[in-house]
């Protein structure tokens, strides 16, 4: 077994273990989707995967992306702390 076959079947493992705990956990109805901030932050995510030809520009789309969900999370916690607060 050489390494590319061991990474996916260590990939594969990995999503089984996931689905299993999201199945066990359930869907919870209350849970809001992804903030307009959040969605364009995977956007940008998936962009620098999706364009992985050079350095420059998909290392600039995942530093987008992750400086925009960083963001995100940080108004999502004030925003939290505000509404516990009334």
């Amino acid at each position: 077994m050489n390494a590319s076959q061991l990474y996916i079947a260590l990939s594969i493992v990995v999503l089984a273990i996931t689905a299993v705990l999201f199945y066990r956990q359930g869907w919870r109805k209350k849970d809001k989707g992804l903030t307009p901030l959040a969605g364009l932050a995977f956007a940008f995510v998936l962009a620098g995967i999706i364009f992985h030809d050079g350095r420059l520009l998909p290392y600039s789309l995942l530093g987008i992306g992750v400086a925009l969900a960083v963001v995100d999370m940080i108004k999502q916690t004030r925003r939290r702390k505000s509404d516990n607060a009334a």
